[in-house]
């Protein structure tokens, strides 16, 4: 790895997003991994799934071994430009459908409405039966 290598953006490492050409972005460093996909334990579709961004969470949640982080040398093809990718992704969670109290309220009473009576009923069959016996 010398300093020779070249110095990427983040668009022009974006554009190596599939399995017949996959590039991705670990630690400042860019590497071509498409000669690996096939090789890859977890399958490539993890792999081209971490292109067009900082893939350095990615790797290292996994844990890999320090073989696998020594074989990332054969695939080294430069580094990247930090200021072309963005510092403050935000990660946002989905919006949740509003809770409406009104129909929560309402779907209660229809429930009790239908609970109440046969609650009634059961309780005015086990009386006649209890004193049919007695």
């Amino acid at each position: 790895m010398g300093s020779d290598r070249k110095v990427y953006t983040l668009a022009e490492v974006s554009a190596h997003n599939s399995v017949n050409d996959c590039w991705l972005v670990i630690d400042g460093k860019v590497y071509d991994v498409t000669k690996f996909l096939d090789d890859h334990p977890g399958g490539d579709e993890v792999l081209v799934s971490s292109t067009g961004k900082d893939a350095t969470d990615d790797f290292e949640d996994v844990g890999h071994s320090t073989a696998a982080r020594t074989m990332l040398d054969e695939y080294y093809v430069g580094v990247i430009d930090d200021t072309t990718i963005p510092k403050n992704v935000k990660d946002t969670p989905p919006k949740q459908p509003h809770h409406n109290q009104a129909k929560t309220s309402e779907f209660i009473i229809r429930l009790l409405q239908f609970l109440v009576p046969l609650a009634i009923l059961g309780l005015a069959v086990a009386v006649k039966i209890y004193t049919k016996s007695s």
